[in-house]
């Protein structure tokens, strides 16, 4: 098997650890522990298994003092913005949602590079922004009356912060896996984040009730510390190294996919025809927003 081939398989397996990490944390948090508690218990988790790598592959490059403030913002779009808002995103929301919503990345993308960089905005790129919109506007503004009595609409909200965040650290990582591997990469970016997080969620942390947790309960927060942050990070960032940014980016579009299919049949949600309208108009705008012309 070629080396693109295993990239691109290994990017699609992070994608279904992802897809399914919407449904595992929304059955642990806020229930059993609170959302920045359990961005602790990540942060802590993946920064000892990327140094426990470090024994075995140390890394031939040592760390340049020009590439820091790049780790740093890589920490911050990756790890510190990304982790924070979609643990608390999902808590409020449902997988479904989460899932769906996160696909609106790439068309706010597009405007804002059409902003910043000034790039062409063509019709079929506003055409794109126009569906986008209006599918992230159909579930943020439409409840769902089987969640009515949760703050849906902030959950909505930080989930498409999180997303537009990890859609600019797949960026701006790119330069930093040319000089280093993606180890020492993911290493020195947990190590940055975790200055942030680990302040910012101990007390909760060190409040959580431990001895009420279950077997499913423990194994729920294995599959969220290891599977979706250590090696869902590392699969990616495996892919980025091989296949670049933009191809990795475009697996997002198989989460909600797996997430669906997951929270329909292992957390009891129900698909209804909103929530299919906004996933076609989401899908559609994305399509036209990325549409070479």
């Amino acid at each position: 098997m070629s080396r693109q081939s295993k990239a691109h398989i290994a990017v699609l397996g992070a994608n279904f650890i992802f897809g399914a990490n919407y449904a595992i944390v929304k059955y642990i948090t806020p229930g059993y522990l609170h959302p920045y508690a359990l961005n602790v218990v990540r942060i802590l988790t993946s920064l000892a298994l990327f140094w426990l790598l470090f024994l075995f592959k140390p890394g031939k490059v040592k760390l340049e003092r020009k590439h820091i403030p790049r780790f740093i913002l890589c920490a911050i779009t990756g790890v510190v913005i990304n982790q924070i808002m979609f643990i608390k995103g999902v808590s409020l929301t449902t997988p479904i949602h989460s899932a769906l919503l996160s696909l609106a990345t790439p068309i706010f993308i597009t405007l804002i590079a059409a902003w910043l960089l000034r790039e062409g905005f063509t019709f079929l790129k506003f055409t794109g922004l126009a569906l986008g919109i209006g599918g992230a506007a159909i579930l943020i503004l439409l409840k769902d009356p089987v969640h009515s009595g949760s703050d849906e609409l902030l959950g909505d909200i930080l989930v498409l912060i999180n997303a537009i965040s990890y859609s600019f650290y797949l960026v701006l990582v790119r330069p930093l896996m040319q000089h280093y591997s993606g180890i020492q990469v993911l290493r020195w970016i947990f190590t940055f984040g975790a200055l942030v997080i680990l302040p910012f969620g101990m007390p909760e942390f060190l409040s959580t009730q431990w001895q009420a947790f279950g077997f499913s309960e423990w194994l729920a927060l294995g599959a969220v510390a290891i599977g979706a942050t250590f090696l869902a990070y590392l699969l990616n960032v495996y892919g980025i190294s091989i296949i670049g940014s933009a191809a990795t980016g475009s697996y997002i579009y198989t989460q909600p996919v797996f997430a669906v299919i997951i929270a329909v049949v292992f957390a009891g949600e129900h698909f209804s025809i909103t929530k299919l309208v906004a996933a076609v108009l989401i899908f559609s705008g994305v399509f036209l927003a990325n549409k070479k012309e």
